[in-house]
């Protein structure tokens, strides 16, 4: 799936109700067009196979002449079929550990005084309410990287740091930051 492909302008109510939750969702809509832009050679939607080992925290990324690992957090699973967003620190399946950064958005949307969508551990969701979810978690975390992974008839919402990339020839290199963007 590719990073997000949606009709611009049509935001839930609640968030159009909340300036501050504006600001950031545009800032993280544009920092998600800057990844999908930043990842021609090695992006995550075009590899062959993709893996998260909840031990490590490693997310890592196949290709036919290459791999790509880095820290991954998870941020939520969302089901378009149930219509549902469940964030990462509510799921009893995901190691704490690499539900912290979900857990660091409830604290905010506590903080903040916002939308139940931020701290409420299951929320209707649809493609765009899951896009938007997405969009404000990447701006709160100020994770550098995102991927929305197919898990059967789920995804895996998921931000990661600095990329290492490692070719065939065993000659490796990591893009962090602005270079991932």
């Amino acid at each position: 799936m590719s990073l997000f492909k949606k009709a611009k302008g049509s935001r839930p109510m609640s968030i159009i109700d909340y300036p501050e939750l504006t600001t950031l969702l545009m800032q993280g809509e544009e920092k998600i067009g800057h990844l999908a832009q930043g990842h021609p050679s090695w992006g995550p939607d075009n590899a062959e196979h993709w893996d998260l080992d909840q031990q490590t925290g490693t997310l890592t990324w196949t290709f036919p002449h290459m791999t790509v690992t880095a820290k991954a957090q998870v941020l939520a699973t969302y089901s378009p079929t149930g219509g549902s967003w469940m964030w990462a620190w509510a799921n009893a399946g995901i190691q704490p550990e690499l539900a912290s950064d979900s857990g660091k958005i409830r604290t905010w949307g506590q903080t903040h005084g916002h939308p139940q969508m931020l701290t409420e551990a299951v929320v209707a969701a649809d493609d765009q309410m899951a896009d938007t979810l997405s969009e404000l978690a990447l701006r709160i975390t100020e994770a550098t990287g995102y991927f929305r992974a197919p898990t059967g008839t789920c995804y895996k919402v998921m931000t990661y740091g600095p990329a290492t990339v490692t070719t065939d020839d065993g000659a490796s290199f990591t893009l962090a930051g602005d270079e991932i963007e």
